[in-house]
């Protein structure tokens, strides 16, 4: 079906911005150089990469592959703390600061590296107290506080799996997850603050217990004064971790032994239980973080994410820590207490990279310049984005206004099934608004026909990965047959469910889900094309379309639309959007019908919930909606 695309934007995108200047002092000075030596040697590549950080004891073999199965550094033991903590709080980096945190009210809290080290080893041994070990479930439902990453990172110590759930998600949501992992321990506070009022996490986790007969106890972290009355099951934070030793000796795991457990947020169908190991996993968010974001001693790097989705476990814990960052966690949202709040944070904090999603730098965008123009924004070096396609208008405005025309922009393509960053334009390479770029040293993607070809420059095809990774999922939790469905919906190959193009030096643009497809008079629209053109347009922030069944056409495009500020709706814009559509994309293209919305449903890890907008315009149930943002 994709490759039948025939992608317009690609013919029109020509913008191009050479960036040789950052390889001087880039970790990966020559990309094509660092490739070859990987597809000429990949165990040699990884087993490299892997000698960088500490293991009890080295592996027997780098990866043995038995598709679909994969297993990375075979026998080797380790710990993943121990990379993350104990290696840089008994070395100079003892009095770095390893965590920056603000909060609403104005709260600061920096942990250096010991302190963080003494603060997971106390949590450790107080899990250890209430009876976790090895292979238990611990269920995290918490606000982004610096106490979440601490569980985390405790649960790990210790050899338990953990499993975050995202702090926004509702009581159905919570007890699926809590029964499907069979979480012996839930870790929650009494509330999270968002835009100054107090949302209550631990009523939600009373009733998401309801029916949740594995777990034994519930941690209360008590934020509130007067502290909030627990129940029989509950036991109080710092009753917990108050008189235990700080020290606890990590636990020793296999490479393929399981670190966590995280379920998709997904827009159809029910959440997967995402299943990562210990040793591939470390590697290869180690890997990703110190060279994708070029990272360096004196950097403070700010992932604006959550701990409930993949992005905060590599790229806010596990990955940076490994590399030994500072790394920045806020509690405040972009427009709180005005549009203003993340850039003053960047100023205040001194954020040197910054690693946001397309959603934000879109509403930033219909918010206007005149936001991020009160700040000085200088000491910003590396911008980055993730979650979803960076159209180029979004490109441009955060390469111009929030870099200065001077910081690269590292656009990752990756999963929650892939465990780290698989496509990008690394640091110091051409960047090319609307594409993510190519595969890292490390990585064999393609963009393949349903026949398995590779299609040629121009033409859309299947998303998919070739070979094996280190940070890649084991299986989905409790349904191995979701997992084999990933490698063999097309032969030999990972399936990423995401159609993409490939230009003629070998970037890849992402165009979308393989199922946001529209079906117009036997043409294949992708959602994702249609919804750059709009955004293209000056008066458009964001923009979502679906198709409607039409008697003749078969379906009809209708694109949802939030325009930017200074911009009025009407008859005559709707028609200035129809012709520009037509314009980048041809006649077949054009939405039918625009309607002008003050907002989008999204998951909360801000992707479009185009079926919901769907079932809505045509009376439909929309089904599950749990993972739809407030």
């Amino acid at each position: 079906m994709a490759e039948r695309f025939d992608v317009k934007l690609i013919e029109k995108e020509k913008r191009y911005y050479p960036d040789p200047s950052y390889k001087e002092n880039a970790w990966v000075k020559d990309y094509q150089k660092m490739y070859d030596e990987f597809i000429a040697d990949p165990s040699a590549f990884w087993g490299k990469i892997a000698e960088e950080l500490d293991w009890f004891s080295t592996w027997d073999r780098v990866m043995e592959w038995n598709y679909p199965y994969a297993r990375w550094f075979l026998n080797a033991k380790l710990n993943i703390t121990y990379n993350c903590l104990d290696r840089h709080a008994k070395n100079h980096r003892r009095n770095k600061a390893a965590l920056i945190w603000r909060g609403e009210n104005g709260e600061q809290r920096i942990y250096t590296y010991q302190q963080l080290y003494k603060a997971v080893m106390r949590c450790a041994n107080g899990l250890k107290n209430l009876g976790v070990k090895k292979g238990d479930c611990v269920c995290i439902y918490m606000p982004l506080i610096p106490e979440q990453l601490i569980v985390m990172l405790a649960c790990a110590r210790i050899g338990a799996v953990h499993s975050v759930v995202f702090g926004g998600f509702g009581v159905s949501a919570l007890n699926t997850r809590i029964n499907d992992a069979q979480a012996k321990i839930v870790v929650t506070a009494d509330i999270a603050m968002r835009r100054g009022k107090s949302i209550p996490l631990k009523s939600v986790v009373e009733d998401a217990l309801i029916n949740a007969p594995s777990v034994e106890k519930v941690v209360v972290l008590r934020r509130r004064e007067p502290l909030v009355e627990l129940q029989d099951m509950e036991i109080d934070y710092q009753e917990m971790i108050r008189d235990v030793p700080p020290e606890c000796p990590p636990e020793v795991m296999d490479a393929e032994d399981t670190l966590f457990i995280l379920y998709t947020s997904g827009s159809t169908g029910t959440p997967k239980g995402v299943v990562h190991t210990c040793g591939g996993y470390m590697v290869g968010t180690y890997y990703t973080t110190k060279n994708i974001f070029d990272l360096k001693e004196n950097d403070v790097y700010w992932c604006t994410a959550d701990p409930g989705w993949i992005t905060g476990h590599s790229y806010i814990l596990y990955g940076p820590l490994a590399a030994g960052a500072t790394v920045f966690i806020t509690e405040l949202t972009p427009d709180f207490p005005d549009p203003g709040s993340w850039w003053k944070l960047i100023e205040d904090e001194g954020i040197t990279v910054f690693y946001t999603a397309p959603t934000a730098i879109r509403m930033f965008m219909k918010m206007g310049e005149s936001w991020p123009k009160k700040y000085n924004l200088g000491s910003l070096r590396i911008l980055g984005s993730v979650g979803e396609p960076l159209n180029p208008e979004a490109f441009e405005w955060y390469y111009h206004v929030i870099g200065g025309g001077r910081c690269p922009i590292v656009d990752t393509w990756w999963q929650t099934e892939t465990g780290m960053q698989m496509i990008t334009t690394m640091i110091g390479e051409p960047m090319k608004p609307g594409f993510a770029g190519k595969p890292i040293p490390g990585v064999v993607a393609d963009v393949i026909t349903k026949d398995g070809k590779s299609v040629p420059p121009g033409k859309g095809g299947f998303l998919v990965i070739k070979e094996p990774w280190p940070a890649m999922l084991r299986t989905v939790y409790k349904n191995d047959e979701r997992y084999r469905k990933y490698w063999y919906t097309l032969d030999n190959v990972y399936m990423a469910g995401d159609l993409a193009v490939k230009d003629a030096e070998g970037y890849i643009m992402i165009l979308g889900r393989a199922d946001d497809i529209i079906i117009v008079a036997g043409h294949n629209i992708g959602t994702a094309e249609v919804e750059s053109a709009l955004v293209s347009h000056k008066a458009v922030a964001e923009a979502a379309v679906i198709g409607k069944p039409d008697p003749v056409r078969g379906n009809i495009i209708k694109a949802f639309v939030i325009l930017r500020v200074g911009f009025r709706a009407g008859e005559k814009l709707v028609s200035e959007l129809q012709y520009h559509v037509r314009m980048m994309l041809g006649p077949i293209a054009v939405p039918s019908e625009i309607e002008f919305v003050d907002k989008l449903p999204k998951t909360r890890s801000g992707k479009i919930m185009r079926r919901v907008l769907k079932a809505k315009e045509l009376g439909m149930d929309p089904g599950d909606i749990s993972t739809l943002e407030e």
